[in-house]
């Protein structure tokens, strides 16, 4: 009887064993990912340990620069959440004519956002290697948080096809009394059961993207249609005051790249842009860098096709000679 016994405990403690490691794996999985991509996305700013002015970019940004991730004190007051929002969230314009922001918005050009390049899953990561920094742990429950996308997406299913078989319904009867009468079908008898398939097949649709892009990046495979870049050039000269605006006080691309002695030094120089970049490029390149180079750092930013185009109409006037024209204007000393 003691021998069963022991065996029984034996099962038991084995399958606790299993459960751990199973557990444990996920949570080693999320902060080896997490880690992984902080390295390759946020550690030229903010710094392997995420202190100030450990990153080599940090110097070189304007104010506000990056928070001391480092920093329990201060960090403990934000939530797991907050943070999130931070990575993940529209770009707004913080020019005083811009966008209206909110005392609780982030509007701070300087950082970019993830919310395009990223799935929800690999910023929950990157939350949980930021909470390490200080010390503390990712207390977001992410698997939930899968479940209730995917309850949501099943839910919004069963409205949809609903909604659809009662629209089918009116439709038939409606065309049927309508053959009795030897009449037209009027539309507008069965209005109402479309106008609730078609709100229901949106609400299905956001549903399907929320779901997808828990787990896949939302812009992988999005290829970036030609542009019409052909504008008159009194408007030219209007995109491209406000691609300058756009460029510094909305994206922040100053905060990566640099044009003369000012801006970043993560990506490239952008003062001979005009020159070495073709204009279409430009445009689908920032509208979604991953589709032409997975790899590559630069986030999409969820510019708007408007935004896109005057920023690359600013950029086709960067046209700043070379180091070597400068010198040789120079008089003889």
């Amino acid at each position: 009887m003691k021998a069963a016994r022991l065996q029984v405990w034996g099962a038991v403690t084995g399958l606790i064993g299993v459960w751990a490691m199973a557990a444990g794996g996920c949570a080693n999985e999320q902060q080896r990912k997490g880690q992984e991509l902080y390295a390759h996305y946020c550690m030229h700013c903010h710094g392997e340990n995420g202190r100030q002015n450990e990153g080599f970019n940090w110097a070189s940004m304007s104010d506000p620069k990056p928070k001391d991730l480092s920093n329990k004190s201060e960090m403990s007051t934000f939530k797991d959440e907050d943070i999130f929002n931070t990575i993940s969230r529209d770009m707004k314009d913080t020019s005083p004519d811009g966008d209206k922001i909110g005392d609780d918005e982030f509007a701070v050009p300087t950082m970019p956002t993830f919310k395009y390049t990223l799935s929800e899953e690999e910023i929950w990561a990157i939350v949980a290697h930021v909470r390490s920094l200080h010390g503390m742990k990712l207390e977001f429950k992410v698997e939930e948080r899968k479940k209730e996308l995917e309850e949501a997406q099943r839910t919004a299913q069963q409205k949809y096809e609903e909604a659809k078989q009662a629209y089918e319904a009116a439709e038939k009867k409606a065309s049927e009394e309508a053959d009795k009468k030897g009449v037209e079908v009027d539309e507008s008898v069965y209005a109402k059961e479309q106008a609730a398939m078609a709100a229901a097949k949106k609400e299905l649709d956001a549903a399907q993207v929320a779901l997808n892009n828990f787990s896949s990046r939302p812009g992988k495979g999005v290829n970036v249609q030609r542009p019409d870049l052909t504008v008159p050039p009194d408007q030219a000269v209007k995109l491209a005051e406000l691609g300058k605006k756009l460029y510094t006080n909305k994206y922040g691309c100053n905060g990566c790249h640099s044009i003369g002695e000012e801006g970043g030094k993560v990506g490239p120089a952008l003062d001979r842009a005009g020159f070495r970049l073709n204009g279409t490029w430009v445009y689908r390149w920032i509208k979604n860098p991953q589709a032409m180079k997975p790899e590559t750092r630069m986030p999409a930013l969820g510019l708007s096709d408007a935004d896109a185009k005057a920023v690359t109409l600013y950029l086709s006037t960067l046209r700043a000679p070379k180091i070597e024209e400068v010198a040789a204007d120079k008089p003889a000393s």
